[in-house]
């Protein structure tokens, strides 16, 4: 089913300066993420430092959401598995992946988490739209799917569908983080290692899996297009 629209955009107030835009060459540890956001949303929350989005790649590894059941980690040793605050079950990261992080405090915006979780979906739809791909919500599956006519159909008989990007956020003094995670062109099977996001009857893809053959520059261009049109103005950080 697919979701109810809501009012996607959340530009800020007037007087807040824009998000710094950050992308991070290389693979990112996973614990020097979250230590580093740690630090920014406590900066931002204090007014010491302005919202930030931080575009990152991860080595191979696996994240627990609060929400994860253990049963849905299908191979334990495949990859290093991290225990994270985020909402959410599991989730792969890995090269190939775009995550962006996005920390936004919502006092300048609008403090509704629904809200917010549409607009991020919202961004990855208006990307994906950019490259001719029709992004799309559903109703009882946070993320954004797409059709796959080609493939068999389910066992209900409806078209089948596969994720394309995933979101898990937190919230703390209404200032976000964690985020999103867009499929570009990572290793399909690593997915196989867990129950994505604890949804078995669907499949995972990519980019590169639908026929774009893209580069991750050229998807961080649009990404971040789509994001200043739902959340307004960015400037480079650093």
């Amino acid at each position: 089913m697919l979701r109810t629209e809501l009012s996607h955009q959340m530009f800020p107030t007037h007087d807040t300066p824009p998000v710094r835009w950050r992308i991070s060459d290389g693979l990112v540890p996973y614990e020097e993420a979250v230590a580093t956001m740690e630090a920014e949303v406590a900066a931002i929350a204090e007014g010491r430092a302005p919202e930030l989005v931080w575009l990152v790649e991860h080595p191979p590894l696996y994240t627990a959401g609060t929400s994860a059941d253990a049963a849905d980690l299908i191979e334990p040793d495949r990859f290093p598995v991290f225990a994270t605050g985020r909402g959410g079950e599991y989730t792969y990261h890995g090269p190939g992946q775009r995550v962006a992080y996005v920390m936004l405090d919502l006092k300048c915006r609008r403090q509704d988490i629904r809200a917010f979780v549409g607009a991020l979906e919202e961004v990855i739809i208006r990307t994906l739209d950019s490259m001719n791909v029709r992004g799309e919500r559903r109703e009882d599956r946070v993320g954004v799917w797409v059709r796959r006519p080609e493939k068999p159909v389910l066992p209900d008989g409806t078209v089948a569908e596969d994720k394309i990007a995933a979101l898990g956020i937190r919230v703390r003094k209404w200032v976000t983080f964690h985020g999103l995670s867009l499929n570009v062109d990572p290793d399909l099977g690593h997915f196989t290692g867990i129950v994505p996001c604890g949804i078995s009857a669907y499949g995972v893809t990519s980019l590169v899996d639908l026929g774009l053959p893209v580069m991750m520059a050229d998807v961080d261009i649009r990404l971040r297009d789509a994001f200043e049109q739902v959340f307004g103005q960015t400037v480079n950080d650093g």
